[in-house]
């Protein structure tokens, strides 16, 4: 039997300037310059340079304009200066005392060009091949691809356009986690180590108890619980020692044993903020060096204009305006793109010193308050996505050093005396503890915890622990030293 039913779904659709800004807001200054350069050879009516010819007659202008309405098609939208923003990214945005101090980063490109590299020894469509870039774009410093498969399908419909799966994703990964180094791709430890062992000779019975213990008793060899993993194998002390061999020689880190030293050499973090500070004044201003500036071609403006006053215009004329206009469009949309980014910029990193202002003056770590996106997000206006996008790989320099912003942000919580402090400066405490402590009999987190109520700081014994771990301190029990 055939049913037929009617369902109302609310759907937002982005349009092409919302995805422009998106793709801009998330690009880090050093890359900047890469996609204007980029969008320039691909559109012929966006020219470097400042918009600074004018109409001669402003009757001119009107008696052109009104031609070009009869046709549908408006030079307005091109020509006035007002509405094409130049958007200056060089000139006059800083000062000959600026310093371009050589700070290296903490991966360099070539480790991802060479994943991708080893992706042309691979059969793949173009879809997959994209997918397959954009998953190793993901991919952190030591390796791992720590997002969620569903997250990378949202983002890749969301900023690309992108249609994928779950499933195809996971496929794509697969081909990924083959590549050298090995281990690269994995999505936690377990997975890394794993990728590793499987591709050694598991007819070795030392490969093969590690393969296995790896597989079925990870939990019970990272807890250092061996005499499970003795009774359920049915191996001896000896054996589960050759295995526990194997398994330290595996790379824990496989993105950090690349070889990136040569590249290292010549990259500097370059920040998209400089903040700088006079007579206890506070002055910031985005870094806009290396950019061009952008305008529209005046050659290919006049060109529409020249095919709209055709009294009789060819198909091929017709087609010719539609492209032209399709063209000086999108050469619109990515300058009002362009200085959409410097505006919101602008304004989140504002909010951020505004909110941190004690901590801006001397850099004085105990003074950051806690502070989390929405935050930023409340008090710009913006939503707590884009205050994230501005916040991913950005980096600030100060008067007392160059700090991704992603520094500025943390959790806080109230001390017994009502005062909020960051659980910055409680995870600083905690930390000292633990360096402190004897390590033959550490600290469990349960005493931590009773230390840090006494300090004032009422924390139950499962947020230590989650502390710790955020930390990266192992458990009392695996700090312990004979």
């Amino acid at each position: 039997m055939l049913n037929q039913k009617l369902q109302q779904k609310l759907l937002q659709k982005l349009s092409p300037q919302q995805i422009q800004l998106i793709k801009l807001l998330e690009v880090p200054t050093f890359m900047l310059e890469q996609r204007i350069k980029k969008e320039l050879e691909e559109n012929p009516t966006l020219e470097e340079g400042a918009d600074i010819e004018a109409k001669d007659n402003q009757e001119e202008i009107d008696e052109e304009e009104e031609e070009l309405k009869e046709n549908e098609f408006s030079l307005e939208d091109y020509m006035n200066d007002e509405d094409v923003p130049t958007y200056k990214l060089k000139e006059n945005n800083y000062s000959k005392d600026d310093k371009k101090e050589d700070i290296p980063f903490s991966v360099g490109s070539t480790f991802r060009e060479h994943l991708v590299s080893q992706l042309g020894l691979r059969v793949l469509n173009e879809h997959k091949y994209n997918l397959a870039k954009y998953i190793i774009g993901n991919i952190d410093d030591d390796g791992y691809l720590r997002r969620e498969i569903y997250a990378i399908v949202d983002d890749l419909a969301l900023t690309q356009n992108i249609e994928t799966t779950e499933e195809e994703l996971l496929e794509v990964l697969q081909i990924i986690q083959d590549f050298e180094p090995l281990g690269i791709g994995a999505r936690n430890l377990q997975e890394c180590l794993l990728i590793q062992i499987n591709k050694k000779d598991l007819n070795n019975p030392d490969i093969k108890n590690a393969a296995i213990i790896l597989k079925d008793y990870f939990d019970e060899f990272t807890k250092k619980h061996y005499d499970k993993i003795l009774k359920n194998l049915s191996i001896t002390e000896e054996e589960l020692k050759k295995a526990n061999e194997e398994i330290i020689k595996l790379n824990p880190r496989p993105g950090g044993s690349f070889d990136d030293s040569r590249s290292k050499i010549n990259q500097v973090i370059m920040p998209d903020f400089i903040l700088e500070q006079h007579e206890g004044v506070l002055h910031l201003r985005l870094n806009q060096r290396n950019v061009p500036e952008l305008r529209i071609s005046r050659t290919y403006a006049n060109m529409l204009e020249n095919y709209s006053k055709t009294k009789k215009p060819s198909k091929q004329d017709k087609d010719a305006l539609t492209y032209v206009k399709q063209k000086l469009d999108s050469a619109k949309w990515f300058i009002d793109a362009i200085k959409q980014r410097h505006a919101t910029l602008l304004n989140t990193m504002n909010e951020i010193i505004e909110y941190q202002k004690e901590y801006f003056i001397d850099g004085d770590e105990t003074k950051l308050r806690p502070m989390i996106l929405k935050d930023i997000a409340d008090r710009t206006g913006l939503d707590i996505s884009t205050i994230s996008r501005v916040a991913n790989s950005k980096y600030i320099q100060t008067h007392f050093g160059i700090y991704p912003l992603k520094h500025f942000f943390s959790e806080g919580m109230m001390t017994d005396s009502g005062e909020e402090v960051s659980t910055r400066e409680i995870k600083k405490i905690l930390q000292d503890c633990v360096n402190e402590e004897s390590k033959k009999k550490p600290l469990t987190d349960e005493k931590l915890a009773n230390i840090l109520n006494e300090k004032g700081y009422p924390l139950a014994r499962r947020t230590v622990a989650k502390y710790r771990e955020q930390l990266n301190i192992p458990v009392a029990r695996l700090r312990k030293e004979i």
